[in-house]
């Protein structure tokens, strides 16, 4: 089984509870206005990898010491099969191991149609952040990128772990990014406020330094 993957990390600090294995698919099917991962867009299988190599990687970026995955896009559910057997992966590890990670999923999905049409892969999760991004409603919520977006808990362990973010309102500590350098490119991680991207990229302006692609515009 192959997945298309735009990128992979660890630690991720910022899109839940712990140090998270941030797993990014590629290919989304919605596309979002205002959307600050639009490089994840375009189906391409240049980046498919197998779904065994990916949870190899995991387990030796790790090294048993992992506190959650966080599986985001792109768009998940728009690669069932793959997603499925990937969930199905990371409970085996998990079992195997007697490790406690929690699995959390972003989709831009509504919750209405992922139980619809998805519901044996929800009950692979622990946690899931659904809805599409809606660009002029606020960032108010730690993880989420527009209010409209809840945080729906899907396990006894999502319950534990995350129970308190539930409504909680976005503080300064929910606000980092984490900066990452890949050669010549730049990564990001976390949820920018409203503005924040063209910002950075205004004050590289001025520092004549010119950003020759950005993943926030086609």
């Amino acid at each position: 089984m192959k997945i298309a993957i735009n990128k992979a990390h660890y630690p991720v600090t910022v899109l839940g509870p712990g140090r998270r294995i941030g797993i990014w698919l590629q290919g989304c099917g919605i596309g979002c206005k205002g959307c600050v991962s639009q490089d994840t867009w375009a189906t391409d299988s240049s980046k498919e990898m197998t779904v065994a190599g990916l949870l190899t990687w995991c387990r030796d970026v790790s090294a048993g010491h992992v506190d959650g995955i966080t599986i985001s896009g792109g768009e998940p559910f728009d690669q069932p099969q793959a997603l499925s057997a990937l969930l199905d992966g990371l409970q085996q590890w998990r079992a195997s191991t007697a490790q406690d990670f929690d699995i959390l999923c972003y989709s831009g999905y509504p919750l209405a149609t992922l139980q619809k049409k998805h519901a044996n892969l929800l009950q692979k999760l622990d946690a899931l952040i659904p809805e599409p991004f809606i660009d002029n409603k606020p960032l108010t919520q730690a993880w989420r990128g527009s209010s409209n977006q809840p945080l729906v808990l899907l396990s006894d362990r999502g319950r534990a772990r995350m129970q308190a973010y539930v409504d909680a309102p976005v503080d300064e500590h929910d606000k980092r990014i984490q900066t990452m350098i890949d050669g010549q490119r730049v990564w990001y991680v976390g949820i920018p406020a409203r503005g924040d991207m063209q910002a950075l990229e205004q004050r590289c302006a001025e520092r004549g330094l010119k950003l020759d692609s950005v993943s926030w515009r086609p």
